[in-house]
């Protein structure tokens, strides 16, 4: 059985909706109009490095036995379709046309499957003893999320990395760093039902007898995904410097010590709301793979840039830190240096 799945945001989501075409499932990304008329007319290309090779493949839409296509946020009909993904930055979701359509989404009652780092809020509700309503000042537009079923809202840890090729279309991903998608449960079990017939769909594909990278994984704990919520405070936002950006790489390893305080005390977080160690990755492995993270992380992309807003996850594990009376003075410093750069930001844009 094919599934069709809508997926809101063309760049990330577009990793994601290639490893389902690749397994037969039928997607639609939504993004600007522009962006669609492309894909529509083109199709996508997903650059994957396979292992034991030295070169990026080229995996096209228009190859694959699923087919991929677009629209804009005014077009899209949820109830057409069996899952929805969230893959934009939780900023966008404050724009009009997609605040609208994530209502749409909700009055559907089609699970969401989210591939941001920032947690949406509905998932949040289902972490036990976790004060939702306090985390509400990390979001841009909180609001957007009243009229979720919390059942119906899962998050996965989106360790991919991945960029568009600033010189090349909007129709084309470069993946950095292949690694999986691992998800949380639904709260309903038909929903899981068909994460996990995708999760063995993905897995089961090959291209020229070889195993293609970037898996689905559908996990029984809630507390999964926050294994993320480490690597950002340790390397994505610390990226972010008074004066300018730097690589995730040069991040983590130029305090290496102090990257593995932060490190563990976001995994304490994790672990205080009911995480497992084993949910959790160790901080040896996510400084490894940050030696080949030779590019800012896309918050600090975005703040040099300009952007006077961005994703929160650093606020977000701050209020938790401080709700469970754990604060921690190196995430204050995070939170503050990023505060002031949107600051300065806000201020050039009025």
């Amino acid at each position: 059985m094919a599934y069709k799945t809508l997926i809101l945001g063309a760049s990330y989501g577009s990793l994601l909706g290639t490893k389902l075409a690749m397994a037969g499932h039928d997607v639609t990304l939504v993004c600007r109009e522009a962006t669609a008329a492309l894909i529509n007319s083109e199709g996508t290309e997903v650059r994957i490095k396979f292992k034991g090779e030295d070169a990026h493949r080229a995996i096209r839409s228009t190859d694959l036995p699923g087919k991929i296509d677009a629209c804009t946020p005014e077009q899209a009909d949820p109830a057409q379709y069996d899952m929805v993904a969230l893959a934009m930055q939780e900023p966008q979701y404050g724009a009009h046309s997609i605040r609208t359509l994530l209502m749409r989404v909700a009055l559907a009652g089609v699970p969401c499957l989210s591939i941001m780092n920032m947690p949406p809020l509905p998932y949040l509700k289902r972490i036990p003893g976790l004060e939702a309503e306090g985390l509400e000042a990390a979001f841009t537009e909180p609001r957007v999320w009243d009229r979720f079923d919390p059942d119906l809202v899962t998050l996965c840890s989106p360790d991919p990395q991945a960029f568009r090729p600033p010189e090349e279309g909007a129709n084309i991903l470069h993946v950095g760093l292949p690694t999986n998608f691992k998800a949380a449960l639904f709260g309903k079990d038909e929903h899981n039902q068909m994460l996990r017939r995708m999760e063995a769909d993905i897995a089961a594909v090959r291209l020229d007898g070889h195993d293609v990278p970037v898996k689905l994984r559908a996990h029984e704990s809630i507390f999964v995904p926050l294994a993320k919520w480490s690597m950002l405070l340790t390397g994505n936002y610390r990226c972010v410097t008074m004066d300018g950006v730097q690589p995730i790489r040069d991040a983590v390893h130029g305090d290496i010590e102090k990257s593995r305080s932060i490190y563990a005390y976001v995994d304490e977080i994790a672990r205080k709301l009911g995480a497992d160690p084993a949910d959790q990755v160790p901080f040896e492995k996510y400084a490894k793979a940050a030696e080949s993270l030779l590019k800012p992380s896309s918050a600090a992309r975005a703040i040099d840039g300009g952007a006077p807003v961005i994703e929160r996850v650093d606020r977000v594990v701050q209020v938790i830190g401080r709700q469970l009376g754990v604060p921690n003075s190196d995430v204050d410093a995070v939170v503050a240096t990023i505060d002031a750069r949107l600051s300065r930001n806000e201020v050039r844009a009025a």
